[in-house]
């Protein structure tokens, strides 16, 4: 089934329509990405999506090659003629320095990144997944799981599924059946809450704010990260918590944000669309970043890093992306580890799929969570070393001032901060980040 599902038949169509082997909740990348590699490896797989394509979705909307890599994995044509803007590295700005970085040479990535609006690049992975044999269904706002009163294990969802391509609020209860259940429905993940699992308080969590605006600077090919944001428009200038970002987007316009960490003090201080207001503000008028030249609104949303909701596999329910807290601690990063969660929970399904009993199955799924820990977890426990640091204004300072004038030094922190090292082999740096990575405690 290649188009989005329609609920113009009757409910009692028969009940093959909403069962399936898989069902993968939500269809952003990371439940894109579970459902075609699932469907790729022969499995029925039901993609539902609470909205309607295309939708927007607060980010960045810049690539770094883990990113990248992921996207050539699920075939996707990322040329510049199917409208993606490539990236060369990195150009890091603050303590008075300016610094520009290219991605790294490195065996097991790409050497550039991509830039392409969310509202775009959800929906082209949505599709891909459709090509492959994933049922995709759109305006389908998923409520409460149904529970096995006897295992306790989840074994479907209830959902009311409204009808496609149309504005109507009207909406038609379903049931969809499987033996397994994705959650892929990011930071809120309510189906995950409704199965009992809920955010661990001392996990960092980041928000970020971000507007378009029409500028000359938008086909910049390399993205841009500042480490200091001042608000210049009082009598004396005053350092802003938090980083900025400026991506060109290759269209006419800029994507223009900025991240702050709840390890800073001011985390709920301050309204964060002001601050970035104040720091637009700042910056040279024939930029373009002022309000007259605002192509949207100012929206935000919140980054759950470091594995912040665990664990990400009981009962019949496997969490990938957002919902899981995969977001990056040192960058904010979060659509590469929302996809490489995405494939690596496919793989484990189909293995587990494909085991005898009920024991072996559950013994498979039960690997999930552990291979995470072994990819990710040391490197998040890293990142959340690295988030107490920089909570501090003061050390952030001297870092910036300092560490921008070493080239050597930033190329390292670029591999660290972007988790880009080459397994195995690799450079000084690679094997150091490695081994640090290895040696972390994986929380």
């Amino acid at each position: 089934m290649t188009e989005s599902a329609s609920v113009t038949d009757s409910v009692t169509t028969a009940r093959s329509e909403y069962s399936a082997d898989v069902i993968v909740v939500g269809a952003g990348p990371a439940g894109s990405a579970t459902a075609y590699h699932l469907a790729k490896s022969g499995l029925d797989v039901l993609l539902l999506e609470k909205t309607a394509f295309p939708r927007e979705k607060v980010c960045g909307d810049g690539l770094t090659p883990r990113a990248t890599k992921q996207l050539v994995a699920m075939g996707i044509d990322i040329s510049e003629e199917a409208g993606w803007l490539r990236n060369k590295g990195l150009r890091i700005i603050g303590g008075g320095s300016r610094l520009q970085l290219d991605w790294p040479e490195l065996a097991s990535y790409p050497d550039y990144g991509l830039v392409r609006k969310r509202d775009d690049f959800d929906e082209q992975l949505a599709r891909q997944a459709q090509k492959a044999g994933a049922r995709l269904y759109e305006r389908c706002n998923v409520g409460a799981p149904i529970i096995n009163e006897l295992t306790g294990h989840i074994t479907g969802v209830h959902a009311k599924l409204g009808e496609p391509g149309s504005d109507s609020k009207d909406t038609t209860p379903v049931t969809f059946h499987a033996p397994l259940v994705v959650a892929a429905d990011g930071n809120s993940t309510r189906l995950s809450l409704a199965m009992g699992l809920h955010r661990r308080e001392d996990r960092p969590m980041g928000v970020a704010v971000r507007t378009y605006f029409t500028s000359p600077r938008h086909d910049d090919d390399y993205l841009e990260s500042w480490l200091e944001l001042w608000d210049r428009r009082g009598a004396q200038d005053r350092l802003l918590p938090g980083y900025g970002w400026i991506f060109g987007m290759g269209d006419g316009t800029s994507n223009v944000g900025l991240g702050i960490l709840n390890s800073s003090s001011a985390f709920r201080e301050l309204d964060w669309r002001e601050i970035l207001k104040a720091w637009c503000a700042s910056m040279p008028a024939d930029w373009g970043y002022t309000p007259e030249n605002m192509t949207g609104p100012i929206r935000g949303a919140a980054l759950p890093m470091a594995f912040n909701r665990q664990p990400h596999y009981t009962k019949g329910l496997l969490l990938v992306g957002d919902a899981g807290g995969l977001v990056n601690p040192f960058n904010g990063e979060g659509i590469a580890y929302a996809m490489e969660s995405g494939a690596i929970a496919a793989e484990v399904i189909v293995q587990a799929q494909a085991r005898a009993t009920y024991a072996q199955r559950e013994l498979a799924l039960q690997r999930y969570p552990k291979i995470l820990k072994d990819t990710y977890g040391g490197y998040y426990s890293l990142g959340r070393a690295f988030v107490k640091l920089i909570g501090n204004p003061k050390v952030m300072k001297i870092a910036t001032q300092r560490g921008l004038t070493h080239p050597l030094l930033m190329r390292f922190t670029l591999k660290m901060l972007a988790n880009l090292t080459d397994p195995t082999g690799g450079d000084a740096m690679d094997r150091i980040i490695n081994g640090l990575s290895k040696v972390a405690p994986k929380a």
